[in-house]
């Protein structure tokens, strides 16, 4: 069975998504289609607005055949580590023949120039992009203008700068510098940019969609019919991620010390007194994300080193997380179709697939072997998921209760 693979969030799933599963398979001419999809956190560093199991039962019914979890460790990440995660993830699934992923660009061979171009000058742009950031120039803007006077060439600078054509370039970097034999494809954008409020007919963009919800008007006409009811049954029984509960929680864990914070990841070079001054009169998340912010940090970044505050991520699991990759994979929910690639493709595959929670430590011990050190990191990036599933069940105003480490109790999702 020849399969697709897409890297995702759905937070939530809408038409634009819809247009992408349904152009990658036919570009792929592909009969499967794999999405690997971020959990509870999400790569600019928020919560997503439903949980995953709720995001995947919608892309199961808009015809996704399988989904599995990006692990926190690579979900909210910057661009390069988010990219590279999920790549390795569907590598190591096995009998994903390639990765199609949307780009403002629409074409492969601009973007492949310029991945090449970053590769062949990383020196150089390393050097330059770390003089203009002391010089407090953001990331982006600084590689956008080194690249565009290395190369000469305009154009890239125009590929620099849009968020799908950055991702577009990490994935074909992370396709290279992990020996992937998933061929590339990309098709365009469709609609409204990634930031953009505005709606094009019935395609609203992820961001724009989440912003009508909170002003309370209706979005089921950018969402595929079949996904309407299951988002709108969440949105009636309140189990929508709440930004007062996130900065609740977030004033609990900074007020436990500058100590503890001081272990969390990328709480370095005196961000721990930032964080410590800012919560006593933060009014909110938004107000405290403010708060924290220079003009070294961008707002993503600072969101995202929050969410490791929330999930009390140690800076050393981090650093040998991204280092050697996934350890296991989460299988969230599956089609028919899904099933049957999964059972077809399992001599392929090079790293666990877990269905069933409850043996999930014997999985572990017995793949990675008893005492390794790859063990240790696998339960230790566990440990991590686990703990943000407890914790986003803590920002649901309608939790109902119930055990809060649902991994270990929701079953593997089916269409």
């Amino acid at each position: 069975m020849r399969a697709v693979g897409l890297i995702t969030e759905y937070n939530p799933f809408h038409n634009g998504h819809l247009h992408h599963l349904r152009e990658s398979l036919k570009q792929a001419d592909a009969e499967v289609s794999v999405a690997v999809m971020s959990g509870h956190f999400l790569q600019r560093g928020e919560p997503a607005l439903v949980d995953k199991w709720r995001r995947t039962e919608m892309a199961l019914r808009a015809g996704v055949d399988v989904v599995v979890e990006l692990p926190f460790a690579f979900a909210c990440q910057s661009a390069p580590y988010f990219a590279r995660g999920a790549v390795q993830c569907l590598n190591a699934l096995g009998g994903v023949k390639s990765l199609c992923f949307g780009s403002e660009a629409g074409e492969l061979k601009p973007l492949q120039r310029c991945a090449e171009l970053l590769q062949q000058r990383q020196g150089e742009l390393a050097i330059g992009i770390a003089a203009q950031l002391r010089q407090g120039v953001h990331y982006a803007d600084a590689r956008a203008a080194l690249v565009a006077k290395l190369s000469g060439d305009d154009q890239m600078t125009t590929l620099l700068q849009t968020p799908n054509n950055i991702l577009a370039l990490e994935y074909l970097q992370a396709l290279r510098d992990t020996g992937s034999a998933m061929q590339s494809l990309t098709i365009p954008r469709l609609g409204a940019g990634y930031h953009e409020f505005a709606a094009t007919g019935s395609i609203a963009s992820a961001t724009g969609i989440r912003q009508r919800l909170a002003e309370g008007q209706s979005v089921a006409e950018f969402l595929p019919a079949a996904c309407v009811d299951s988002l709108q049954q969440t949105l009636t029984n309140k189990l929508t991620a709440d930004a007062n509960s996130l900065h609740q929680l977030l004033l609990g864990q900074i007020f436990r010390g500058r100590d503890d914070l001081q272990k969390v990841y990328q709480v370095e070079d005196g961000l721990d007194r930032r964080l410590a001054d800012a919560a006593p009169e933060s009014n909110g998340w938004e107000d405290l994300v403010d708060r924290i912010k220079v003009r070294q940090l961008t707002r993503t970044r600072v969101q995202r080193i929050l969410c490791y505050v929330l999930n009390a991520v140690p800076s050393a699991v981090m650093a040998d997380a991204i280092e050697a990759g996934p350890l296991y994979l989460h299988l969230l929910g599956c089609s028919d179709r899904g099933r049957r690639f999964l059972s077809s493709s399992r001599k392929q595959r090079s790293l666990p697939l877990i269905a069933n929670f409850s043996r999930v430590y014997a999985t572990l011990k017995r793949f990675h072997g008893p005492e390794s050190g790859r063990l240790k990191l696998a339960l230790a990036m566990l440990e991590i998921d686990l703990r943000a599933t407890r914790n986003y069940t803590l920002l649901l105003p309608g939790w109902a209760g119930g055990n809060r480490n649902r991994d270990f109790f929701q079953e593997v999702l089916s269409d």
